[in-house]
């Protein structure tokens, strides 16, 4: 009996050593005392105060600028009274890099907890070392999940109107969403388009007064409400849509924007806890349910998801991982 338990005690051992063994394959960094995934403004203002507390710290995002990065304008951001997306988390970049942080463009493949630190591991096999770390993943795009929205991606189907409005210059497109994004996107597509429909499915459009009297003041746009997209007609590209009132509507593009959920697959690696809308829960630290791990900007359920208190999370997020390592 003495014996087996003894074989058993080293057959783990060997499996154990195995595991480490495996999990050391490819590149593997120095450690970190904070490592910060997500390209968004939380992310870069977390990197930014990370460099102030002296925390050796990394910024991996799969794209470097997060969803604002395609707003066709932001108006609300303190200091900058009118300032495309891409161009304000430009000088967010900027900013980390000038005071040292390291920026790598990753896609994250897989991230573990150990007894002290996290492994984080990218597509490339890259594993990042950290003794904290932020979760500044934002949302990633809701589709129409309707036929033929997968396959007429990129022929015709869209979801970022300040990336692909040159395209339709002269032509009809349509715009499923009623926020205030999709009015902006809107109000960009008619720049270029002969014709612009908005299609929403409540009886009333989500944005702004101002802007919405701008939409419809708007030759070229035409408001459709209580409608959904049921369909996308087409041989080999975009050529039409169906809604679910049974009217047709001939069209050369369709962009969505029925805003986003929160991106959490790396949250769950972790078992952080989300709330029941599927956000991750954070505290006024922004720490979540699990030691080490911090939360900050749209992925979190804080209410208000905007650039301005993204990037306050994350330079609370930053102080808070300073506290932890200190303390630790």
């Amino acid at each position: 009996m003495l014996f087996k338990k003894i074989t058993a005690k080293v057959k783990g051992m060997k499996g154990n050593i195995e595991n480490i063994k495996e999990n050391l394959k490819g590149k593997v960094t120095d450690m970190y005392d904070l490592v910060i995934i997500g390209g968004g403004p939380a992310a870069f203002s977390a990197g930014i105060y990370a460099a102030r507390y002296k925390l050796k710290a990394i910024i991996l995002a799969k794209e470097l600028g997060g969803g604002i990065a395609e707003a066709p304008l932001v108006e609300n951001y303190p200091g900058f009274e009118s300032i495309t997306g891409f161009d304000l988390m430009e000088k967010f970049r900027k900013h980390a890099e000038k005071f040292g942080i390291e920026i790598k463009q990753a896609e994250i493949a897989d991230i573990k907890k150990g007894y002290t630190i996290f492994i984080v591991e990218d597509s490339e096999k890259n594993k990042y070392k950290a003794k904290t770390i932020l979760l500044a993943t934002g949302t990633e795009k809701r589709k129409l999940n309707v036929p033929k929205e997968e396959e007429f991606t990129g022929r015709g189907v869209s979801y970022c109107a300040t990336c692909d409005a040159p395209f339709y210059k002269e032509k009809t497109v349509a715009i499923v969403g009623g926020s205030e994004s999709a009015a902006r996107y809107a109000m960009k597509l008619a720049e270029y388009a002969s014709k612009v429909y908005i299609i929403y499915r409540k009886t009333e459009m989500r944005a702004t007064p101002g802007l919405i009297e701008s939409l419809k003041n708007n030759p070229k746009i035409q408001i459709i409400t209580n409608a959904n997209v049921s369909e996308i007609k087409g041989e080999k590209s975009v050529e039409g849509i169906v809604l679910d009132t049974g009217k047709e509507l001939k069209v050369d593009g369709i962009f969505v924007a029925i805003g986003g959920a929160p991106a959490t697959k790396l949250a769950n690696m972790l078992g952080v806890e989300l709330d029941e809308d599927g956000y991750i829960k954070i505290n006024k630290q922004q720490e979540t349910s699990v030691k080490g791990i911090f939360a900050a900007g749209d992925v979190t359920n804080f209410g208000m998801r905007q650039v301005i208190t993204a990037a306050a999370q994350g330079a609370i997020a930053a102080e808070s991982a300073y506290n932890f390592v200190k303390e630790k």
